[in-house]
């Protein structure tokens, strides 16, 4: 069965790898997102929206689902179902804000890869090979730079608060979340179920922020169905 074009949405200092999975397991269905260039949410929604398909599903991955609702807020009518994981519909906090300053710092100071394996004691949940995981994202964020980082914090700290736009989505929504999510709370996601009409939780027991590569198969039927939707519809 064909599904639809799925655009794939990374998340903070996420490259393709995060979404190797899904991609080998959707041959030819998956379109890659770009968030490496822009400081701003609005922007990044902007250039996905330059480049996708006039109509395709959308998942978006932590700051990906940020990146995600501005696609709904944007250009509603473009996306034909979204699949939102590990993410939430609220503004930064100023205590969220300041810790990501600091890891910016740091990152400046000591490196990339310093940072990055200090967010590791907080990405993974209890499932999967922890080693593998770690070296799947310090490879990531060694690949995606510094001055990368530095925009993606800027434009997740910048977001808006999306929260009046999720009882407008009107399209198939799947919002996925691990129990043991350490970066942002599961109530996020169930906030963002309980408000979008009809959208479909997944809570993943044991599983932490880094979903598409802790839970891959969940991921991948999530998009599976999502594509299928409209196809057979």
């Amino acid at each position: 069965m064909k599904i639809s074009q799925i655009v794939l949405v990374p998340g903070l200092l996420s490259t393709e790898a995060i979404y190797r999975p899904q991609i080998a397991a959707l041959s030819g269905a998956t379109i890659f997102a770009e968030t490496r260039l822009d400081d701003t949410i609005e922007a990044m929604a902007e250039r996905l929206l330059e480049t996708a398909p006039d109509r395709f599903v959308l998942c978006g991955h932590s700051m990906g689902g940020y990146v995600a609702l501005e696609v709904m807020r944007q250009a509603p009518e473009r996306v034909t179902a979204m699949v939102l994981v590990a993410t939430s519909a609220r503004a930064d906090a100023p205590e969220q804000s300041e810790p990501r300053r600091r890891l910016v710092d740091l990152a400046r100071e000591r490196g990339i890869e310093a940072a990055a394996r200090l967010l590791n004691a907080k990405l993974f949940g209890s499932v999967g090979d922890r080693a593998a995981l770690e070296r799947l994202a310090v490879d990531m964020a060694v690949e995606i730079g510094t001055e990368t980082f530095a925009r993606q914090q800027s434009a997740i700290i910048g977001r808006r608060d999306q929260r009046a736009t999720l009882a407008g989505i009107g399209v198939p929504t799947t919002v996925i979340a691990g129990t043991g999510d350490r970066i942002i709370a599961p109530e996020r996601s169930g906030e963002m179920a309980a408000a979008i009409p009809r959208a479909l939780l997944q809570r993943l027991e044991g599983v932490g922020h880094m979903v598409p590569a802790e839970a891959p198969a969940v991921l991948t039927e999530a998009l599976r169905a999502a594509g299928a939707v409209i196809r057979d519809g």
